[in-house]
């Protein structure tokens, strides 16, 4: 793996940051985006079919986005649940730099965004979205499968999105099998499956 790669801490590239015009949660919005974290230059395939598809957000409690690079899923769940905690989970630090600095700029005091090992474990989240590091090899994806899932409240759901030829299907009969989880199909579309996985 590189050492530039986007699910490195420290990326070796350059971090001039600059200015991205996106839409999130039916407005448009400026956020800030790097080199050296996943998809800098502007929101991939993956989050938006999940963006088109996943329900709103419940209104209150812990909120996670797993991987959240520089931010578009949390920032939009905390965009359209203002009263909820949203925590935007990732180990690479010029990604938490981003989602917190797009935070501060979009007003959104209810974002915490830290390493795995920052959030506490008696945490249990209302909501998942999560558009999951595949490229991190299967054995590294189950073990973060097998870390957060069971953080889920019992009335929870977290909404995967995983692209059909990187291994959807596959993953969620592990999810099924391995993991003893309710596995869904919400939607398929442009090459990806979204997936919903309850306990």
């Amino acid at each position: 793996m590189s050492e530039d790669h986007y699910f490195t801490a420290q990326p070796a590239s350059a971090a001039e940051r600059r200015a991205l015009t996106v839409r999130l949660a039916g407005r448009d919005v400026e956020v800030e985006t790097a080199g050296g974290i996943f998809s800098p230059g502007r929101i991939d395939l993956g989050t938006s079919v999940l963006l088109r598809h996943v329900p709103d957000p419940p209104a209150a409690g812990d909120l996670l986005d797993l991987g959240c690079g520089w931010g578009p899923l949390a920032l939009t769940m905390a965009l359209e649940a203002p009263e909820a905690r949203v925590w935007a989970v990732d180990v690479n630090e010029r990604a938490l730099d981003l989602v917190r600095s797009n935070a501060a700029r979009l007003g959104l005091a209810n974002v915490t965004a830290v390493r795995p090992d920052e959030v506490p474990d008696d945490v249990a989240f209302a909501a998942c979205w999560s558009n999951p590091p595949i490229r991190v090899g299967k054995g590294v994806l189950h073990d973060l499968m097998r870390t957060w899932l069971p953080r889920l409240r019992a009335d929870a759901t977290a909404h995967l999105v995983v692209q059909r030829n990187l291994g959807a299907d596959s993953l969620a009969t592990w999810l099924t099998q391995d993991l003893g989880m309710h596995v869904d199909r919400r939607a398929s579309a442009k090459g990806f499956r979204v997936l919903d996985v309850r306990a």
